[in-house]
């Protein structure tokens, strides 16, 4: 703690002398010495977060809070995150400066990021290619009921959320190396996924000292700058010969690309070509060994971790709320009729909903949508950084400055919502013919995806995984809480929003109790 405060105390005073005055006005918000204290008790995300939200009252929808003497804005504010973000996203498109691995999330903004991020979204995301992947999701599917019925009768309950995260990252691992891989590798890497996101956790001081002074930080946090680079080199021994592995079953049989054959994501990683931005940064060509090894751990990551977070806050409100399950139930078998019955054991289930008819399924559509905005995935975006000076609304955010977004607070404002903190379907039903548009071009409501330029390439995937897993979880399964439990819907800030006590759950075969 005291190398923490000499630190801190030592780049607030330089700051103090040699900060330019050049008569800007910037968002109001704490003193420079204010900010940087608060952040030798706090975390940027588990603390940061909710005393923006209080300042909010005191400053306005707009604050500047500061990192050594770097401005961070927060915008607090539908309305200003839609103009900043929708009417002058490119002025904030940037990512800060300092990001230890390059991949799409993290990338500046520039020609290496369009390419990147152009690649995953005509090559992976685009629709037939999302719907060439939907005997994965059904095997995932069948995969994750069958780990459930397995623990049917424990009087305990379930555990779902370590269920939930299996299913979905087996999914996207499919999805990335174009197979299925066995059940103890699966672990390893999930195990070491986790290992990453809390390594970076975006709360810790030091990694946040790490990504905005890179090199002092690799100076004074030697031993976790060492433990950092240890994950990578974990990740590469995993995931690279998983790699290798495939790269070399489509060079044995690239004739038959482009037919049946399922292409996964590090095939188009393979003969991707870089454009070189300038001279002496090195990019340009082809992708080295440790940047596939990135790319996929992002695809991975991004794809796994909220999804699957998501699923378990949608199916907690479900279990708290018997009458939405019972209403979303009756929804889906308007569509689509009863459940088959329970097959004899050791049989796998073979019926499921198909993906067609979600589509006729709009309450389910508004249950995920207030999932998401009752329970954000993250309290902030990842950080903008301004590439050119932003006047806004007569405050000036300069340039280089970073810029984030209080998007869960955003889901939770009673000046847009009524009743927020009541989870209430039905207000999305009400709201353009039940068409809500969560890409916030024509205004913003909530952004769990982040909006604009830097919207997360893959929310129509996530929406969709998230519609197709609710909806076949509550057709066969009718969902309790244990006897003499209760849901509790206590938050906790990780990497991404989780349960305090993650959920327990009871379940019982539609078929074998048609009442609910």
């Amino acid at each position: 703690m005291y190398t923490w405060f000499v630190v801190i105390v030592s780049v607030c005073l330089a700051a103090l002398i040699f900060r330019r005055r050049d008569g800007k006005k910037l968002p109001p918000g704490p003193s420079i010495l204010s900010s940087n204290f608060l952040l030798l008790t706090i975390s940027v995300i588990q603390g940061l977060s909710p005393i923006v939200t209080n300042l909010k009252s005191k400053y306005g929808p707009m604050i500047t809070f500061y990192f050594g003497s770097r401005p961070l804005i927060f915008i607090c504010s539908q309305d200003l995150a839609h103009e900043i973000l929708i009417q002058k996203g490119s002025s904030v498109a940037d990512r800060p400066g300092g990001m230890i691995k390059r991949i799409i999330s993290t990338t500046r903004y520039g020609p290496t990021w369009k390419a990147l991020r152009g690649n995953l979204a005509t090559e992976i995301l685009q629709p037939s290619r999302v719907k060439s992947y939907s005997w994965v999701r059904k095997w995932a599917l069948q995969t994750l009921i069958g780990r459930l019925q397995q623990q049917q009768k424990d009087a305990a309950g379930i555990k779902v959320v370590d269920h939930f995260e299996h299913a979905v990252f087996s999914m996207l691992v499919v999805m990335c190396f174009g197979k299925k891989l066995d059940e103890h590798l699966i672990n390893e890497i999930i195990s070491k996924v986790r290992e990453v996101l809390s390594a970076f956790h975006p709360g810790s001081l030091s990694v946040s000292t790490l990504l905005a002074f890179p090199r002092l930080g690799k100076i004074l946090l030697r031993n976790k700058w060492k433990k950092l680079l240890q994950i990578q080199e974990d990740q590469e021994r995993l995931l690279l010969p998983l790699i290798n592995s495939r790269i070399e079953a489509v060079n044995n049989y690239e004739p038959q690309l482009g037919g049946n054959q399922m292409v996964a994501y590090v095939d188009t990683l393979m003969h991707l070509q870089l454009p070189k931005e300038n001279a002496n940064n090195g990019y340009g060509g082809k992708l080295t060994d440790k940047e596939m090894v990135n790319m996929c751990n992002e695809f991975l990551n991004a794809g796994t971790d909220t999804t699957y977070i998501a699923l378990q806050w949608i199916m907690a409100n479900l279990v708290k709320y018997p009458h939405i399950q019972r209403k979303l139930y009756d929804e889906i078998v308007s569509v689509v009729g009863p459940p088959p019955p329970p097959p004899p054991p050791g049989v796998e289930l073979e019926s499921f909903i198909r993906e067609e008819d979600l589509q006729n399924m709009s309450y389910l559509k508004a249950v995920v949508l207030e999932g998401l905005r009752r329970h954000s995935p993250a309290p902030l975006v990842l950080p903008h950084r301004a590439q050119e000076e932003v006047q806004l609304q007569g405050f000036t955010i300069p340039r280089r400055a970073t810029v984030n977004f209080t998007v869960a607070d955003m889901g939770l404002d009673p000046k847009v919502w009524d009743d927020p903190m009541e989870f209430k379907p039905e207000r999305f039903l009400q709201v353009n013919n039940g068409v809500f548009d969560i890409t916030g071009r024509k205004g913003i409501k909530m952004m769990p995806f982040g909006v604009g330029k830097r919207m997360c390439p893959g929310y129509a995937l996530g929406l969709l995984h998230l519609e197709y897993f609710v909806a076949n979880l509550i057709w066969y399964f009718h969902w309790t809480p244990p006897d003499g439990h209760d849901v509790d819907l206590t938050e906790k800030a990780e990497f991404t929003i989780v349960m305090m006590n993650p959920l327990q759950a009871k379940i019982s075969s539609r078929k074998d109790k048609i009442t609910t």
